[in-house]
């Protein structure tokens, strides 16, 4: 019989050690670019993991040692070294995984639909899975992000009623990830502390021993799954609130006629004051969905979020109103000169405004991602703006090293493709290691802001916008 750990008669010490030794046998339901990480640190410390994936090709590449994953240090090598020893083999069929598993670990993500409101689809159908092959003793842990109250509320109930067993008989913890598309390993292993929460003390003391064994960090076992939920959604409501804070006081920058980032960045020695960085927008499938965990999932009307929300999802509108006053003001001033040196106006373009300033113009965005060097593009700014000028009549180019255009309201392009379309404008909404080949001497003059702040052109003829700074 296999042995487990919830409600056992063995003493946590042996607990330990039958999970060291893989005698504990652990599934991980979803291998994406956090599940796979957290399956392959799971395989190192317990040489017992099976992954679960729907996509055939991410179960065959696990399974030959060759990482689905791309941009996580280490992890191709982990992976290749696991399935070679056994360690970590990977399927299709949930329903086998749930049977022979002990430990079920959910790692899918939950997302909103078109009205904003959770969708929890995903973990539901894996909980279905689970609870067809649930056996007392075992621990189901959700490492993915869930609005609070959606264990006590929807999973743990659905999980006795479909597998026939009594509260208190299998146990269930909430233990949400805390880890970054870039240093997943490192954040697994303990990059930060550990948060766990059980439905009931049996099932906080499991996942705290548990994780205990995975991280070298502190393990912080809170009450309770919904406490363990809000956790994780607090920390990105927290950070964009905070965006959102530093986005309000970057649209200062011009009535204030200061360098608000330099302000920002004094303030900040103060230590109880900690604001964030501005930009073109908050993106990932992290930040801008957690607001709706509590504003479409609670009942309590919590203003700040959705105020916040507002704040940043109208950045990419600010950044497109600074380029047609940039090129409003471009074309005000070459109407000017042309007067001066005798020509005669055949335009209104004297009285330029920002509302046609996009007649004819060719825009430039650079960056699709929402952020350098990862491949996600979900609620990226730099799609937003792609959006928004095209929908201002804008020409829109586009280009990232790591994704295309499909699907964008743009003309994919390259870095050295830029001289050649002479874009009227470029927008730098992120910044990937690749733009640092753009050839600004090589443009002829044009409008350029940049969203993130690391761009410098005083050197050239280019009218720049930095958001947080102004024009220069």
């Amino acid at each position: 019989m296999t042995p487990s750990l919830y409600d056992t008669l063995a003493s946590p010490a042996r607990q330990r050690e039958q999970f060291r030794a893989g005698e504990i046998p652990v599934a991980v339901y979803g291998l994406g670019k956090m599940g796979l990480p957290l399956a392959a640190v799971y395989a190192e410390h317990t040489g017992a993991v099976t992954g679960v994936d729907i996509d055939e090709q991410v179960v065959e590449r696990v399974n030959a040692g060759d990482c689905p994953v791309q941009g996580e240090p280490g992890l191709d090598s982990l992976v290749e070294s696991l399935a070679a020893e056994g360690a970590l083999t990977a399927t299709t069929n949930a329903a086998t995984a749930a049977r022979d598993a002990a430990i079920h670990v959910v790692m899918v993500p939950t997302l909103i639909d078109d009205a904003n409101d959770p969708d929890l689809s995903a973990v539901e159908a894996v909980v279905d899975e689970i609870a067809g092959g649930l056996l007392p003793g075992d621990l189901v842990v959700l490492e993915s992000t869930l609005p609070p109250r959606a264990t006590a509320d929807v999973i743990h109930p659905t999980l006795v009623a479909e597998s026939d067993l009594a509260p208190g008989t299998f146990g269930v913890a909430v233990c949400p990830e805390r880890t970054s598309s870039g240093r997943a390993l490192a954040d697994i292993r303990g990059t930060h502390p550990k948060v766990v929460g059980g439905v009931d003390a049996e099932s906080g003391r499991v996942a705290e021993l548990v994780y205990d064994e995975l991280v070298d960090n502190e393990i912080v076992r809170v009450d309770d799954a919904t406490t363990a939920e809000a956790v994780k959604v607090f920390e990105g409501l927290y950070r964009d609130a905070n965006i959102a804070l530093a986005n309000d006081l970057a649209r200062l920058t011009d009535e204030l006629g200061i360098d608000v980032r330099e302000a920002i960045d004094a303030a900040n020695t103060q230590p109880y004051c900690e604001i964030h960085t501005p930009g073109p927008g908050v993106g990932g499938h992290c930040i801008p969905y957690y607001p709706y965990f509590v504003l479409n999932w609670l009942d309590a009307d919590v203003p700040t979020l959705s105020t916040a929300r507002a704040v940043n999802d109208g950045m990419p509108a600010f950044v497109v109103d600074r380029v047609a006053e940039g090129l409003a003001a471009t074309a005000t001033v070459d109407d000017a000169v042309g007067l001066a040196d005798g020509g005669a106006e055949t335009s209104d373009a004297a009285d330029a405004s920002p509302e046609d300033a996009f007649d004819d113009a060719t825009v430039a965005v650079l960056g699709l991602t929402y952020r350098a060097g990862v491949r996600e593009t979900r609620a990226s700014p730099g799609i937003d703006i792609c959006e928004e000028l095209a929908d201002r009549g804008a020409s829109v180019l586009a280009a990232d090293p790591l994704v295309d255009a499909a699907g964008v309201p743009a003309t994919d392009v390259t870095v050295a493709d830029l001289p050649e379309r002479a874009p009227d404008a470029v927008v730098l909404a992120t910044a990937h290691d690749a733009f640092d080949a753009v050839d600004w001497a090589a443009l002829p003059p044009a409008v350029v802001v940049d969203g993130r702040d690391v761009l410098d052109l005083a050197a050239t003829e280019h009218r720049q916008y930095t958001v947080g700074r102004g024009w220069s």
